[in-house]
């Protein structure tokens, strides 16, 4: 009886472990992500969306390689099963941030951050479908408590232009979602570096495809000039907020899952709130309030 209590305490006490790191993981990463915000607002100011992807995708992949091989060496990286997670991201991250381009295009980025706040239920049927989660009372609420928080967060203007971009948007939340959680179940036996790595990689020929068709028609182009300015906002748009970011987020899915981390995603607004208030912006209370309800439903959902 008593190795059959110290068996169980052992197991709770991994398990919290786990929470707590994959929270914690979580945390970073979606504050080095919304620290991406700020820096696009800048960039997009003079480049083309599909340039300003091209380029930021060619960095951050770039940087992702050179640290994987820094971290593991240049045999590692070679024998990695790249034509598979290319294929992930290609699909996943690739398709997803066109999509959600064209959803933007077709809406406006008030639209598309409500939505956006939907992102935690595509990652909750994903985990579903494949029996790696019992939704239960507990979940449902804290998922719910989290769509609103993000949903406060960021309606200052209510505004929903319904049509083909509405399903663009979802379509694009999915598919990240998608792409996320199966670097970690379908590349199992890889660091969460070399996951983000080849994955990103596909995202990167998909991106490059669609800038050398528009390039090439004459729709978009190259800026002539880039400033100091411009160039610190592509470092931390490219490499802090989409390479460093998705490293510590695939290492929280492979802690609790990808419909825990998701949950995070709507603290995006409070975290950029934050970031332009040290930078001399306004603090909004609206924001607080909304990341306060979801911090509610992050813990509740995970509640025993």
């Amino acid at each position: 009886m008593i190795f059959q209590k110290n068996k169980y305490f052992q197991i709770s006490s991994v398990s919290s472990n786990r929470l707590v790191t994959g929270n914690a993981l979580a945390f970073i990463a979606i504050f080095l992500f919304a620290a991406g915000f700020p820096a696009a607002e800048v960039l997009l100011e003079i480049w083309h969306p599909i340039t300003l992807m091209f380029f930021r995708l060619l960095l951050a992949v770039s940087t992702l390689v050179i640290i994987w091989i820094l971290l593991e060496g240049l045999p590692s990286v070679l024998k990695a099963p790249w034509l598979k997670g290319i294929k992930i991201g290609l699909l996943g991250f690739g398709l997803g941030t066109n999509l959600l381009l064209f959803a933007q295009w077709f809406t406006d980025p008030i639209t598309v951050a409500l939505l956006a706040t939907l992102i935690p239920v595509s990652a909750t049927i994903l985990e579903v479908w494949d029996r790696r989660r019992k939704l239960n009372t507990k979940f449902i609420l804290g998922l719910l408590a989290s769509i609103i928080g993000g949903f406060i967060a960021v309606s200052e203007n209510i505004s929903i232009d319904l049509g083909w971009g509405v399903l663009m948007a979802l379509a694009s939340g999915f598919c990240f979602m998608w792409a996320s959680d199966k670097s970690v179940t379908k590349l199992s036996g890889l660091s969460s570096i070399a996951r983000s790595s080849i994955t990103f990689t596909g995202a990167a020929v998909f991106t490059t495809i669609s800038f050398l068709v528009l390039f090439n028609l004459g729709l978009i182009e190259i800026p002539n000039k880039i400033t100091t300015n411009q160039l610190f906002s592509l470092i931390i748009y490219s490499v802090i907020s989409m390479a460093i970011s998705q490293v510590f987020f695939i290492a929280s899915v492979d802690k609790v899952g990808i419909a825990i981390s998701s949950l995070h995603l709507n603290f995006s607004p409070f975290y950029v709130m934050i970031i332009l208030f040290i930078l001399g912006g306004a603090w909004d209370l609206r924001a607080a309030v909304g990341a306060s309800i979801v911090a509610f439903g992050v813990w509740f959902a995970q509640s025993k």
